[in-house]
């Protein structure tokens, strides 16, 4: 999503922190204290346990980007923040939707979930509810075409995103490092 001068409102930033009780709600508390928005977070451990990855959408119009950064950098258990460009990253997101489906729209919304590679997940008299995994656009698009059935509950998990390969050398590293860490254990 860009503003009106063509500038992306929205950036995701990837946080790798201490896996740690209490780092996501100093991270959430931050955002809160200083009015900074977010569109987007999601937060799970990575391959290794010691460390968790927040992947954090911000809304720059709420903060500069710089300013957020700089406050996430100040958190002790930070250990490296990441800008990742949409060009440059591989995003995902899921989406779990229950929608109306009578049994003469149902083979209609089959055929949309399977051209959108989902899973039906359940199904009931009058409704069904379907799991989606990929893209945010394609998520957006999935989205727009059940509108017409009758959304009866919707859930999003908010993007998760990783450097595409070959790309990691130019992910914008904004924070502290692993060195970092090591040098303090």
């Amino acid at each position: 999503m860009s503003n009106r001068q063509g500038v992306p409102r929205h950036h995701l930033l990837t946080v790798l922190v201490e896996n740690k009780a209490g780092v996501l709600a100093r991270v959430a508390g931050l955002f809160s204290r200083r009015g900074y928005n977010i569109f987007s977070l999601a937060v799970a451990p990575t391959d290794d346990e010691r460390f968790s990855r927040i992947s954090i959408v911000v809304d720059v119009e709420s903060a500069p980007l710089e300013q957020i950064v700089a406050q996430l950098d100040k958190l002790v258990n930070v250990v490296e923040i990441s800008e990742l460009h949409p060009s440059e990253a591989r995003e995902a997101e899921l989406l779990l939707v229950t929608v109306g489906a009578d049994p003469g729209e149902r083979a209609q919304v089959i055929q949309l979930v399977g051209v959108y590679n989902g899973s039906i997940v359940d199904v009931g008299q009058r409704e069904i509810s379907v799991m989606l995994a990929g893209s945010p656009e394609s998520l957006d698009d999935f989205e727009e075409l059940m509108r017409p059935y009758g959304i009866v509950e919707l859930q999003r998990t908010g993007r998760v995103a990783l450097p595409k390969l070959g790309s990691r050398a130019s992910a914008a590293s904004l924070g502290r490092g692993l060195a970092a860490v090591a040098g303090s254990e």
